[in-house]
């Protein structure tokens, strides 16, 4: 896992999983409903753009989902591209 010293910020007053590398800010948007969590959006600043920062938020995300014990429905594009090219999380999506 890149950057497993960062640690996975869920900052829920904005539904938000944020991830701060080298002082940029990225996140995930999510929304929780039946114990199902959508994750709408990842977003990476120009920054920090191919150094393998949405992977690791991605990754760090899908941890917190399965320690958390949701049920993942991907709505983000890159989150859907993310699981083609890692089936193992596929135990994590809903029904």
């Amino acid at each position: 896992m890149k950057y497993p010293d960062i640690e996975l910020v869920n900052n829920e007053a904005i539904h938000n999983f944020e991830l701060v590398v080298d002082g940029h800010r990225s996140f995930i948007d999510y929304k929780i409903k039946d114990e199902k969590i959508y994750l709408i959006h990842t977003e990476v600043p120009a920054e920090l753009k191919g150094k393998g920062v949405a992977e690791a938020i991605v990754e760090k995300t899908f941890s917190y989902i399965e320690q958390h014990h949701l049920k993942l429905v991907p709505m983000c594009t890159y989150v859907q591209v993310y699981l083609k090219r890692h089936p193992q999380w596929n135990r994590l999506l809903a029904s």
